[in-house]
């Protein structure tokens, strides 16, 4: 598989196997990066302008909004479900979008939410100026495996163990598709230097777009932890573009592009290791950075469009309370609500509160939903789920 040309080298590893035995095989390590952008065709640089294109106008319409962080909320928990699924973590996005957080009702659930909160911890971090360090990867590690079957001992932990991708549980490690980096003590050192390394600011040489396309590709072929790699690696792709100032509202969602392209995306990934095939997977990463961004504008301006739909609809009514007026926003912000939630935003009473949602229920604009009963009861505007559910 490994040509001349392979992006790194390969070193021998060995082990045992309770049922077969010893084994002996090869683990890749990849070159460490260079300072420059590889070579790079010129139809894959039109890709990368492109992909920069569709940034700049999903920024510039964020930056139009009145409040753009509302769509934080809706576009984490999109992404968290298709970046799940990805690796064979599936929830309905009706379900994810809709769901209490703080009770999921099943470990599938918990391991979505559990995305979104290493998320917001990752990108509360960046808004206060602090740097992306080891550290901060090994707590969004923690974060992702809490209270789900993987969290053990090693959770917040460089792996200390040799693991391999794309083999049958059973088989040996010899029938693996990828076998990443060895555990010890390199592996730590040559993830502080992927983290060193995006920290600089290349922007003369290298292209914002290349440089995530860079970085991603580093972090999954180190493979550094034991579970959660493949999440924690396309939510640094938010993450540096946001630092570079690409985005100044990190609403991008990217795992859906990737999850539909499943194959292609490990393929190309797996290409610039065995044939340092650089200019196909920046090509293949910036087409998906571009139609990411489009989609995501699109949604966007789809909210925003509901949004004022939804205030006239309440104008048009005997409702005056600029409450009203906040609860759309909230809803808007909030896929699902318990009137506990949305008091607590307005700072209202529970009673005012209450009567408000049944008053907007009166005109259409909100409506209970239906699976949580009739105790701990939660609302949706469904003309927000409309948008926030099409493909």
């Amino acid at each position: 598989m490994f040509a001349k040309s392979a992006s790194g080298v390969l070193v021998p590893i060995h082990g045992t196997d309770p049922r077969r035995g010893p084994w002996e095989h090869m683990a890749f390590v990849p070159n460490r990066l260079p300072d420059d952008s590889p070579d790079l065709t010129p139809h894959t640089y039109l890709l990368v302008a492109d992909a920069r294109a569709a940034l700049a106008a999903l920024d510039s319409t964020a930056q139009q909004l009145p409040n753009p962080q509302l769509l934080r909320r809706p576009a984490l928990r999109r992404e968290a479900q298709s970046t799940s699924a990805l690796e064979g973590t599936h929830a309905p996005l009706s379900e994810v979008l809709t769901a209490d957080d703080d009770q999921p009702v099943n470990t599938n659930l918990r391991e979505i939410f559990n995305y979104v909160a290493a998320a917001e911890y990752a990108l509360a971090l960046q808004s206060e100026g602090r740097p992306l360090t080891l550290g901060v990867l090994r707590e969004l590690q923690r974060i992702l495996v809490k209270g789900t079957p993987s969290e053990t001992t090693q959770a917040g932990q460089v792996r200390d163990i040799q693991v391999a991708i794309g083999h049958r549980t059973g088989e040996s490690i010899v029938e693996a598709r990828f076998v990443p980096h060895p555990p010890g003590d390199e592996l730590s050192m040559r993830l502080r230097e992927l983290v060193d390394w995006m920290q600089v600011d290349r922007s003369r040489s290298l292209d914002p777009v290349v440089a995530a396309a860079m970085a991603h590709y580093h972090f999954e072929t180190l493979h550094p932890f034991n579970d959660g790699n493949g999440r924690i690696g396309r939510l640094l792709i938010v993450l540096q573009l946001y630092a570079a100032h690409v985005l100044s509202e990190p609403t991008l969602t990217v795992s859906p592009w990737l999850e539909a392209r499943r194959e292609d995306y490990y393929d190309f990934l797996l290409g610039v290791s065995t044939e340092s095939r650089w200019d196909e997977w920046v090509g293949f990463f910036a087409t998906g950075i571009e139609a990411s961004a489009t989609s995501t504008r699109e949604q966007m301006l789809s909210l925003a469009q509901v949004q004022n739909s939804l205030k006239e609809q309440v104008r048009a009514s005997r409702l005056r309370a600029d409450s009203a007026h906040a609860t759309v926003d909230f809803a808007v912000g909030h896929p699902s609500f318990t009137v506990r939630d949305l008091q607590e935003a307005l700072g209202l009473t529970y009673g005012r509160t209450n009567k408000l949602v049944e008053q907007l229920i009166a005109i259409n604009v909100l409506e209970p939903l239906a699976r949580f009963g009739t105790y701990n009861r939660r609302f949706c505007a469904p003309a927000v789920l409309e948008v926030l559910l099409r493909s």
